[in-house]
């Protein structure tokens, strides 16, 4: 999806998305646990060149993260001046897998921006002295008017694990932006007061009396300075009785942004809808106007099964060979090959070959030396399946956790005028489900780290160790140990 400065859409899920998908579930949820991920696969699956997706060149993708210099007049001297992270090997940064469904291989319209693209745009906004703070607002509290609202954030479903694992604690979630977004101030907006009361249709009077349903169609917002209308709707056979209206929400953001912020996330514990071809969507950035709004909601685990999301090949084991070959394996035989697009000009497509877990090098676990991505999926492995019903409760909520986390720093990443990313297996990639979701890293890959960089000043290697104590935090988390083994090979391959 091309960027546009007031749009940007992280998982718009269309109302047939569960029963499209069901070929995504296949055989390969019994033998998921069994998996060992013994081969990891850093280029495209073999279904990306099926569905038109083309890989950009090793040149092309160093162009691409390269910082032009004023001296710099063509892209060969642009790669030559490219300055911040050179790491930029396959074996930290693969390529994005593209499997059936997923947004690079559905969407025709995703284009390349690198850096050069990204210093270009008339509607980025930059880092100045007057706005350069991250503000992050918790979700609102409820007025007693309308205390069967948060019933409404309370997923439908007759699991005893529904109430035992615990929501994403929000100084979790701003400890770690502060990480990611390392050389900017990221802070609580405390004075937004944000509170969910009963709308007078027709007035934005709040707080007139008890609201006499429990499904009004509009609810009230009020922030420290008026009431905001909020749209709601119930939705049959819906995980949630009722969701609040995404573009409404975005409204009261715009409405509360402080005069010294570079940019706003809201957080909601509802489900979201958008419009009426929704089933749901997680979340929006208006990247020009600097704000944006996620939900929890749909990353509970305990949807996870009804939402075909893997958890044993979450990131970084989505990188397992057999795990991509089953999910490619019905649509490559059933799906007529299309024309290649221009994705990528030029790019082609590299051989999807395999490598061996145990027979690389670069970061040391035990005797055995590896490579970024693979000592992430070694830690990953080596920690309970998730998938067991008797699964600790601590790792389901550190589970939810990693999701809000990877979500909410994609969103912002709209904000700094960062497009989806095509290039490699990376953060900023669009999603178009929450199994694409899952199975997506939670780093910025070398392009859109080389934009972060030059945005807010930060150090490449300050940032990682950063991200690397939050992860030293959380060690009941998969996606953090494995971020962590992740980021100690980053840091020690810069300092080898």
């Amino acid at each position: 999806m091309d960027y546009k400065p007031d749009y940007q859409v992280l998982n718009r899920v269309p109302h047939a998305y569960l029963e499209v998908s069901g070929y995504k579930a296949m055989s390969r949820k019994s033998t998921s646990d069994a998996c060992k991920h013994e081969s990891l696969l850093f280029t495209p699956s073999p279904y990306a060149a099926q569905a038109g997706y083309c890989t950009p060149t090793a040149h092309q993708r160093l162009v691409a993260a390269s910082v032009p210099t004023p001296a710099s007049s063509s892209p060969k001297s642009k790669a030559k001046g490219a300055s911040g992270p050179q790491n930029r090997s396959t074996a930290a940064f693969p390529a994005p897998l593209v499997l059936p469904g997923d947004d690079l291989a559905e969407e025709s319209e995703d284009s390349q921006q690198g850096v050069s693209e990204w210093l270009k745009m008339k509607e980025r906004n930059s880092v100045t002295s007057r706005k350069k703070v991250v503000y992050v607002v918790a979700p609102p509290a409820t007025e007693d008017d309308v205390d069967f609202i948060p019933t409404w954030s309370h997923p439908e479903m007759p699991n005893d694990l529904v109430d035992s694992i615990a929501a994403p604690r929000f100084e979790d979630l701003m400890k770690y932006l502060e990480a990611f977004y390392h050389g900017l101030m990221v802070e609580q907006l405390q004075s937004a007061n944000l509170s969910f009361t009963s709308w007078e249709e027709g007035s934005s009077i709040v707080g007139k009396g008890k609201a006499k349903f429990a499904t009004p169609h509009y609810i009230g917002l009020n922030t420290f300075k008026e009431c905001i209308r909020i749209r709601t709707r119930g939705r049959a056979g819906s995980a949630y009785t009722r969701q609040l209206n995404l573009d409404d929400l975005l409204d009261v953001a715009i409405s509360i942004l402080p005069a010294d912020a570079y940019a706003l996330l809201l957080l909601i514990e509802h489900d979201l809808f958008e419009d009426d071809d929704d089933e749901f969507v997680c979340g929006r950035a208006y990247g020009g106007s600097r704000v944006a709004v996620i939900s929890t909601a749909r990353y509970h685990p305990v949807l996870d099964a009804a939402q075909n999301v893997e958890r044993n090949h979450a990131w970084p084991a989505s990188h397992c060979a057999a795990y991509t070959r089953a999910c490619c394996s019905e649509a490559v035989q059933s799906r007529p090959p299309v024309k290649k697009r221009s994705k990528i000009h030029r790019g082609g497509q590299r051989k999807s070959d395999p490598i061996t877990l145990s027979s690389s090098a670069s970061s040391s676990v035990g005797e055995i030396r590896l490579r970024p991505l693979e000592a992430a999926v070694s830690a990953h492995a080596a920690l309970p399946s998730l998938n067991s019903n008797n699964s600790p409760v601590e790792a389901l909520s550190g589970l939810w956790l990693g999701r809000v986390c990877r979500t909410a720093s994609h969103e912002l990443g709209h904000c700094f005028g960062i497009a989806h990313c095509v290039y490699y297996a990376c953060v900023m990639q669009g999603s178009a489900s929450l199994t694409e979701d899952a199975r997506q890293p939670p780093y910025l890959c070398p392009v859109d780290l080389a934009k972060l960089l030059r945005a807010t000043g930060a150090d490449a290697n300050e940032r990682y160790r950063a991200l690397l104590a939050f992860c030293n935090e959380h060690t009941d988390t998969h996606l953090f140990v494995a971020f962590a083994k992740w980021l100690n090979c980053q840091l020690g391959k810069t300092h080898s």
